[in-house]
């Protein structure tokens, strides 16, 4: 258990604040530091958490990571960030295919997680890990953006006022051209489009639909060079007679939208990945009302914070992505891989 585990009290009679490490150098660990030192500034966070550590698997490049940002420690092996009794949450920045793993040792560790998406590389995985948290009592949150921004609720409290009436249909996609990096292109790596950009069309239906009977799943995929998928289709059909259509690809740039049809009126969401703008239409197509989106720092912050006070109030979950909501999307990513017949090395057909 780490220091702050349940220890709200204490740690703000102290002013103790929730000491975040890295585990990973590469990109996304560039865009979380950053977040974090503008947090440690910020009236808003600073009560709330230090930037603390980085850890890679190469000790000049931790090194130069941690000058660069201003962390206090680095290491050049993982092993040593889960020997440090001080680390409180590590957010872990690995490929796909080592999520699991690592969230699993970290936790064993003594230290909560927030993994960046997808959580695991299968839905197996993702049990394992979910399991351990409950073990061991320590928070283990997805670090998928989007679930925890402004943005969500302002989604959510337009369709309770029943502005578009019941909704019936949700579309979402996601492409960016990123053929390049291997680990969206190694099978190895659990590389492809649906893990990487797949995981937030599918949860900006999910935000919506929630937990509903799922009757049928269409889905059809283009296979790349290397064995993944490089682009994806899927349609979701709902007990209830509604409808999600998820779309996304590593090889081309889609527009990014999000639409929510209800029979009274339909929502226009611009960059699913980090909505810029909400947009109200009625019947006739007639635009009712703008919502604006509130200023952010860089949008991670949602998530650090949130994982931070779960933190504190002892929590193992996150309330804007609960252990169920991560599972329900790694099995239906999971089912959308069986389809087409996608197995990673490491995986057996026997163990999925």
């Amino acid at each position: 258990m780490s220091r702050l585990n349940g220890k709200r009290q204490e740690a703000e009679q102290k002013g103790m604040r929730v000491n975040f490490a890295i585990l990973g150098a590469g990109r996304i660990a560039n865009a979380l530091a950053k977040t974090v030192v503008m947090m440690a500034q910020d009236p808003q966070y600073s009560h709330l958490v230090a930037p603390y550590a980085v850890a890679a698997r190469d000790g000049e490049r931790a090194a130069a990571f941690a000058e660069k940002y201003g962390f206090a420690h680095s290491y050049g092996s993982y092993q040593e960030l889960l020997d440090d009794p001080q680390v409180d949450l590590v957010y872990i920045a690995t490929p796909h295919s080592l999520h699991a793993e690592q969230a699993i040792a970290c936790m064993k560790a003594g230290k909560n997680v927030l993994v960046e998406k997808s959580f695991a590389a299968n839905a197996d995985q993702a049990r394992q890990v979910m399991e351990t948290s409950e073990n061991t009592g320590l928070l283990c949150t997805e670090a998928i953006w989007t679930r925890y921004m402004p943005s969500r609720s302002i989604i959510d409290g337009i369709i309770s006022s029943g502005a578009i009436g019941t909704v019936r249909t949700v579309t979402a996609n996601l492409g960016y051209v990123t053929v390049g990096k291997a680990r969206m292109t190694d099978p190895a790596l659990a590389g492809g489009a649906l893990l990487d950009v797949g995981v937030y069309p599918l949860n900006f239906i999910d935000m919506v639909m929630g937990p509903k009977s799922i009757e049928r799943v269409c889905t059809d995929w283009v296979r790349s060079p290397e064995g993944v998928d490089s682009q994806n289709f899927t349609a979701i059909f709902y007990k209830d007679g509604s409808v999600g259509e998820a779309t996304s690809s590593m090889v081309s740039d889609s527009d990014r939208t999000g639409s929510i049809w209800g029979d009274q009126g339909y929502l226009q969401c611009i960059n699913i990945n980090n909505v810029e703008s909400i947009d109200l239409y009625d019947g006739d197509h007639k635009l009712r009302k703008s919502y604006p989106i509130p200023d952010q720092l860089t949008g991670y912050e949602y998530e650090v914070a949130s994982a931070a006070q779960a933190i504190l109030d002892g929590k193992t979950e996150c309330a804007q992505m609960p252990h169920k909501d991560t599972m329900r999307i790694m099995e239906l990513m999971d089912s959308l891989r069986r389809q087409w017949g996608l197995v990673f090395p490491f995986e057996s057909r026997t163990s999925r």
